[in-house]
């Protein structure tokens, strides 16, 4: 299997996985007392994000976005993400006793992603565009988004947690 094969097939798998895990009921686990008695009489999950207009998501919630936070598990955590949902990037801006700012890149495809290859991304936020309301994405395509931060050379990437990628889906489904 060629390289770009390997690639389309790996990343097929990790959005199917991404969508399977975020879009999931998540009560349907093992003790969590879910009341089997609706299936087949119309019950229909709700999620938090679901609602008729698009939602403002403060990524990390309120732990905002910084080093040592696992952004992945957080973006299946409070998935679903919709078409022109708005992310919202809060983080302090640099100053003296902040010696480590943050930033938002948008990598160009999951190879990049996995690898924290920033030669390819584009910067979306520098250093001092998280502070105060925060700097704001709006999903505005059915596509997988890679973010990441790209400070000291990708080592917030690669060692910090933070990055993760979301692919919205259309409003309206119910999962």
């Amino acid at each position: 299997m060629g390289s770009t094969s390997a690639q389309s097939l790996t990343l097929a798998l990790l959005i199917a996985s991404m969508l399977g895990g975020s879009m999931a009921y998540k009560g349907w686990g093992w003790g969590q007392g879910y009341n089997y008695s609706h299936w087949g009489h119309g019950h229909v999950y709700h999620h938090p994000n679901s609602t008729q207009g698009p939602n403002r998501i403060n990524v990390g919630g309120s732990e905002n976005w910084h080093f040592g936070f696992n952004y992945t598990k957080w973006a299946i955590n409070h998935g679903p993400f919709y078409l022109n949902d708005i992310l919202v990037f809060k983080y302090d801006p640099p100053s003296s006793n902040n010696t480590h700012p943050h930033s938002i890149y948008m990598l160009p495809d999951l190879a990049s992603f996995v690898n924290c290859n920033f030669s390819q991304a584009r910067m979306l936020a520098s250093t001092t565009q998280g502070a105060d309301e925060g700097f704001e994405f709006k999903l505005k395509s059915w596509q997988p988004y890679y973010f990441a931060c790209g400070e000291s050379n990708g080592y917030h990437c690669s060692n910090g947690g933070m990055k993760f990628l979301v692919v919205p889906v259309l409003r309206g489904w119910n999962f």
